[in-house]
């Protein structure tokens, strides 16, 4: 069993728990209850100009282990929409990635930039509890579902005013998302199997995906060189988590990526 398969397993038991806890339907006419945001503004914000950069709130992963000993989440999202994130990823999967959905709830009712939630989507139940928590987004992995599941759980985000990401790692996952109506689909570059990481995944992906579709390159982002490669690809989006995590200053850090420097950064926000 790899990685993946024991993350949606662990999946499955948190979603039975909850709904012992909240019932399936309890929970829906809670999230049909909420507004629903026709205006999709994780997809609004990841059409902007130049490269949009999805930030990570991640405090560790299965293949790195501890990554931030101290997670002050807040002050990092705070710090990721400050340097110029088009939206942030929260983890919420608690046993490999120590996530919380508590972290999602405090970051999205705090910053006014989109917030996905990154997590093991196994269930429909888990995409209403994403519109309760304030997420604009949510992860669907396409490792993790038949077509009829990923068609079903496109449809519920846009029904709840959700946008989907929905990741792929190879052609054949690919042809399933656009089959299924995806608007943003992501390209995993690690492969979760083995944890290999190959930014070039993403390239080879990307001219196999219609133009009209956005696409976020996910994992393997260590320099403003790979930025550059991949936005030459015609890549929209990228999902920088552990550089992020990892440096001193995550803002600072993301301004490195985006290839400005302190002095430019400054000046573009003073009169």
């Amino acid at each position: 069993m790899n990685i993946l398969d024991q993350l949606a397993g662990h999946a499955r038991e948190r979603v039975a728990q909850a709904k012992r806890e909240k019932p399936l339907d309890q929970l829906q006419d809670e999230a049909l209850a909420l507004p629903r945001d026709t205006d999709f503004p994780f997809e609004r914000a990841l059409k902007a100009e130049g490269m949009s950069f999805i930030c990570e709130c991640k405090k560790a992963s299965p293949s790195k282990g501890l990554i931030a000993p101290e997670f002050p989440y807040l002050d990092i999202a705070k710090a990721y929409e400050k340097a110029g994130a088009a939206a942030i990823s929260v983890l919420t999967e608690p046993k490999w990635f120590q996530g919380s959905d508590q972290y999602l709830n405090e970051i999205a009712s705090t910053v006014s930039i989109p917030v996905l939630r990154k997590d093991f989507t196994v269930d429909p139940y888990m995409i209403y509890q994403a519109k309760l928590l304030g997420a604009s987004a949510v992860l669907l992995i396409v490792a993790l579902m038949d077509q009829e599941e990923l068609a079903s759980g496109i449809k519920l985000c846009n029904k709840l005013g959700l946008s989907a990401l929905v990741e792929a790692h190879d052609g054949e996952q690919l042809k399933m998302a656009i089959a299924a109506g995806a608007r943003i689909i992501g390209c995993n570059n690690r492969d979760l199997r083995d944890f290999s990481v190959d930014i070039h995944n993403s390239m080879r992906l990307r001219a196999l995906t219609p133009d009209n579709v956005i696409f976020v390159a996910e994992s393997g982002i260590h320099t403003p060189e790979d930025v550059k490669e991949l936005q030459d690809a015609g890549v929209d989006a990228l999902l920088v988590g552990e550089q992020l995590m990892r440096a001193a200053d995550p803002g600072a850090e993301l301004r490195r990526l985006k290839g400005q420097t302190a002095s430019q950064y400054r000046g573009r926000r003073e009169p």
